[in-house]
């Protein structure tokens, strides 16, 4: 499993649906066409034409944030309609596209933060890529990973996801055992349960110390342990955001009392979790989800890995000495 910069994520994920003979899944809550993602949209639409099963599916709140809106009506940037444009044409080339979220009772409640991007037998996933020039921008990675019966639970799972949101309805959070060393998250939209944030919890109900990576200020039932435990948090200070984010960070802060370590210019969206334990043992999470309470009350479908594997948490130990400390 190879840890990869938002580009190399970009640039290899492109390469190699311009090459998939069998099935493409992706899945973004920010999704749209841009200089830094054209030829990875192209490379979907041409991997359907070819015919190759390829699903595709980003969430409403994209126009959201490309918007800077959060009334409908207002969704009238050159950026929004050239990302309605996107997904016509991806539709129009044989992609299986879907808008997650239409009926969604508030902008931010139900969301589908997940991330992944499956071809063939390779899996992108475990990080915090958003697919736009921002978020490509930002400080955050994903994993590359070959594992068949990964890549074909994950395109199980978002078949599941579209179904589900079609149909209004969420399902409970479930596990996959990916090896004896690692375990897969999926936290399903049902509102107030993650088995992300919970398995979180556990851990650090046991760790001797914490360093935590996210773009939000830890809360909740999390909060409290971090503070219980010798903990080095890195999160965006509430200056460095803008809007929403902004208002999230400095609401946290203010009611949890943490201060983070994170003084770098570049946003911060990375998100995991590398727990030392009293023995001198090791466990990390990463994936999608920010660690905040508030994504667990409002639904939001997450994907994480947990894993007691070396390898793996050294590169994520490298990341944070050399992208975030």
């Amino acid at each position: 499993m190879q840890l990869l910069s938002p580009r190399d994520y970009i640039r290899e994920a492109t390469e190699l649906i311009n090459k998939a003979t069998h099935k493409v899944a992706f899945i973004s809550m920010v999704l749209t066409n841009d200089e830094s993602t054209d030829e990875l949209v192209e490379a979907l639409a041409a991997a359907a034409k070819r015919g190759v099963e390829v699903q595709v599916a980003g969430d409403m709140f994209t126009y959201t944030e490309l918007s800077g809106q959060f009334i409908p009506s207002h969704y009238l940037s050159k950026r929004v309609r050239s990302t309605t444009r996107m997904a016509r044409t991806l539709s129009g080339a044989g992609v299986d596209f879907h808008w997650l979220g239409r009926l969604n009772i508030t902008t931010i409640s139900g969301r589908t933060h997940s991330k992944w991007c499956v071809v063939d037998d390779v899996v992108f996933a475990f990080g915090g890529v958003n697919l736009y020039e921002k978020g490509i921008e930002n400080i955050d990675y994903m994993f590359r990973v070959k594992n068949a019966e990964l890549a074909h639970k994950l395109a199980v799972e978002q078949r599941r996801i579209v179904a589900a949101d079609k149909a209004r309805h969420a399902y409970r959070s479930h596990i996959f055992n990916l090896n004896s060393k690692s375990t897969v998250l999926f936290d399903a939209g049902f509102f107030g349960e993650s088995v992300i944030y919970q398995r979180a919890c556990q851990l650090a109900a046991d760790a001797k110390h914490i360093t935590l990576v996210s773009q939000y200020c830890p809360t909740g039932k999390l909060n409290r342990l971090l503070r219980q435990t010798n903990t080095t948090l890195y999160f965006n200070p509430w200056q460095q955001a803008k809007g929403f984010n902004r208002l999230v960070i400095r609401m946290g802060m203010y009611l949890t009392k943490l201060t983070t370590a994170y003084t770098r210019k570049n946003y911060l969206h990375a998100k995991c979790i590398v727990f030392t334990f009293h023995d001198g043992s090791k466990a990390a999470i990463t994936g999608s989800h920010n660690f905040v309470n508030g994504g667990v009350l409002l639904g939001t479908r997450e994907i994480a890995l947990e894993t007691r594997d070396k390898k793996i948490i050294a590169q994520l130990e490298k990341f944070i000495e050399t992208q975030v400390a």
